[in-house]
């Protein structure tokens, strides 16, 4: 049986890199978005064997020739995963309209961008699995992230009205809701900082990006395929609704 492709943005690094290999290891053939940092790239294909292509998801031209090389290399693309995101923190009274932009584009506009590149080919075989991955600071909101929490509690949005369009042609929409997952975004964070969000978290501790790829794995899954508008939040109990 030909394995099935999945697309991965933002899919070099930390919690993309992790679902990349994750899906990897399932069986699967991966293609991993990545915007700039080629020598990142590189090296994380150098690593785990897994083609690393470049394009601006915001782009939504970008995306269609990624797409078009990514199925003329691999095949047709059965399984995409929207995770590429940015920050632009700043309180709203110091946000700026570029910084608003970019986070509204690059975290919300992508999804649409990938998804209506891909739906058609996926309506037509009667089958795909999306993932977009959110976040739990567009479920609870967080200080200083009206661009990002916008963006992420969109994506939750996005996800549900597309699982309804989805659903009689094989096609699966879910997302994932991390919450603070030990990635090189969030040690970044002042350890004071970093301290009492640990703190807040019931289980005592960072997610790893493994345990959201592992969440992945299993949405993108032929057992899954009675799932769809959902959003799995995997934040140790930081966040319940």
């Amino acid at each position: 049986m030909t394995k099935r492709v999945a697309v991965v943005t933002g899919g070099t690094r930390g919690i993309g890199a992790a679902i990349c290999e994750a899906l990897k290891k399932a069986g699967y053939q991966v293609a991993a978005g990545y915007a700039n940092n080629q020598t990142v790239a590189q090296q994380f294909s150098a690593k785990t064997g897994i083609s690393a292509y470049s394009f601006n998801v915001a782009n939504y031209g970008e995306c269609e020739k990624a797409v078009a090389k990514i199925s003329k290399d691999l095949g047709p693309i059965d399984i995409l995963v929207n995770n590429a995101g940015i920050t632009r923190d700043a309180p709203l009274h110091r946000l700026t309209p570029q910084q608003w932009q970019e986070v509204i584009d690059t975290n919300l506009t992508s999804c649409f961008n990938m998804c209506r590149v891909l739906i058609d080919s996926m309506r037509e075989r009667n089958f795909g699995r999306i993932v977009n991955i959110g976040s739990i600071n567009g479920q609870a909101g967080q200080y200083g992230q009206v661009n990002y929490a916008a963006a992420k509690s969109g994506i939750h949005g996005f996800t549900k009205a597309l699982a309804q369009e989805g659903a009689t042609k094989g096609i699966t929409v879910n997302a994932i809701a991390p919450g603070y997952i030990d990635t090189e975004m969030v040690r970044a964070v002042p350890p004071n900082i970093l301290e009492k969000i640990v703190a807040k978290i019931p289980v005592g501790r960072l997610g790893q990006a493994a345990e959201i790829a592992r969440g992945v794995v299993f949405l993108v899954s032929d057992e899954a395929g009675f799932i769809t508008g959902s959003t799995l939040s995997i934040n140790g109990g930081q966040h319940m609704y």
